[in-house]
């Protein structure tokens, strides 16, 4: 008869546990399948919210109405800014804004000019530029007014419209690119105590064909989800 070893039923029963813990798999394993699953999660949901104010965004701007009123003639144009060139010079899209400005006064839509627009993407206020490029096409300087504090849309239409209260004019046509004028149409409507007559009215794409005008209809679908979700709450036209 052999001899009891109570080390061998210990060894057996350490062996055992140890063959268990082998087959589970180990705590940091579970904590980072955790984790990319919390990550994946996180995720869908931020890309399914992006998703839902795209889709906001898309369906604002085919609604926005392009006009509050049916008259022909204004007190005044309003050109909302865009940027100048790294020297200075009007760039294709404020050359286009500008430009169709001019042409609507001397079709004599209204007898004076709006420029707007500061400093906002580089020294050069952008209304000083714009100002610059009607003269030149002979708009005499006495019909013009330079805004030049304005840094994006809101503050255009917002301090523009505060021109025109502070003259005493009551109606405005706004000039800009096609596919940023649904958004400033929803701005203005929403500017406080806005109690003028208002029409928008397109200036021709820098750019001929349909790339260039799908892309800015992308980055203005963008702009606008944007507002909707955010600029529109924390960025107020004061009085």
């Amino acid at each position: 008869m052999r001899d009891f070893n109570p080390d061998a039923g210990r060894s057996f029963a350490q062996t055992v546990r140890r063959g268990s813990r082998a087959g589970r798999p180990s705590g940091g394993g579970f904590h980072r399948s955790w984790r990319l699953l919390s990550v994946a999660r996180a995720g869908l949901l931020i890309g399914a919210v992006a998703a839902v104010f795209i889709a906001w965004a898309i369906a604002a701007r085919s609604l926005a109405p392009m006009a509050n009123t049916a008259r022909q003639t204004f007190d005044t144009i309003i050109v909302l800014g865009s940027p100048a060139d790294s020297d200075g010079n009007p760039t294709p899209a404020m050359l286009g804004r500008t430009t169709e400005g001019v042409r609507e006064y001397q079709r004599g839509i209204a007898s004076h000019l709006i420029f707007t627009g500061g400093a906002a993407h580089n020294r050069f206020v952008e209304a000083q530029v714009m100002a610059r490029v009607a003269q030149a096409q002979g708009v005499p300087a006495s019909v013009i007014v330079v805004e030049p504090e304005a840094q994006d849309t809101i503050q255009n239409e917002c301090f523009a419209t505060r021109i025109m209260r502070a003259r005493g004019w009551r109606s405005a046509e706004i000039v800009s690119n096609q596919a940023h004028l649904p958004r400033a149409a929803m701005i203005l409507q929403n500017l406080p105590n806005l109690r003028i007559e208002w029409q928008m009215h397109a200036a021709p794409d820098p750019i001929a064909g349909g790339f260039y005008r799908g892309a800015a209809n992308v980055v203005e679908t963008i702009k606008t989800a944007r507002y909707l979700a955010w600029t529109r709450w924390t960025e107020r036209c004061g009085p």
